[in-house]
Formats: C-alpha cells, sequence, structure tokens
C-alpha cells in the first residue's frame, strides 16, 4: 500500500541517518582515545605500573575502546539492515537511504 511505502522510506531514512550518527560517535571517541593514550610509547609508559594496578590513562583509554567497540557493533548493524533494505531493489527505498545518508552526514 502507498501508506506501508511510504513508512518504509522513513525508516530507512531514519536508519540511515542514525547509522552516520554513529559513524561519526565512533570518530568522537577515537579522538578522546588517541588523547587519553600517554605522550610517549615507549614499552615502559604502556606496561602496567608495579603498584596499584593499572593508571588512569590506561583505564581511560580502555573505556574509550570498549565505547567505540560497542559503536562499532551498533554501525555493523545498522550498515547491514540498511544494505538489507537497499537489496529489495526497491528505488524508493535505494533513495530513502541516499536521502538519510546525505541528512545524516549533513547533520
Amino acid at each position: 500500500s502507498p501508506a506501508g511505502m511510504v513508512l518504509s522510506v522513513l525508516v530507512i531514512l531514519l536508519l540511515s541517518m542514525l547509522y552516520e550518527a554513529v559513524k561519526m560517535g565512533k570518530a568522537v571517541l577515537l579522538r578522546r582515545a588517541l588523547l587519553a593514550l600517554p605522550r610517549s610509547l615507549s614499552r615502559e609508559s604502556l606496561a602496567e605500573p608495579e603498584e596499584g594496578g593499572t593508571g588512569p590513562a590506561q583505564g581511560r583509554w580502555f573505556r574509550y575502546h570498549v565505547g567505540q567497540t560497542l559503536f562499532h557493533v551498533v554501525q555493523v548493524v545498522l550498515g547491514y539492515m540498511v544494505m538489507l533494505a537497499v537489496m529489495s531493489y526497491n528505488a524508493w527505498i535505494f533513495l530513502g537511504a541516499i536521502a538519510g545518508s546525505t541528512l545524516g552526514y549533513f547533520v
């Protein structure tokens, strides 16, 4: 039905926008993770300290890495969902995915 097609296109448009937002969030987390790394990348600075377990910089880096991993999983799932919708070979769905990706990147 026409209403079902419009709803499908809107859902794909929103999924594509969400995909772009997750991609941007992952890039922001990568930048924060890189800033959390120690300035010197020698073995001594990356090795675990002898006393007290992990340092605060390593803990922050690990949290950012876990966050990036979760963002990556969400990005892959959304990407496959949009890809499967586009593989229906429906021109309106394809245009919804393109429009959503464009709007998501713009925003």
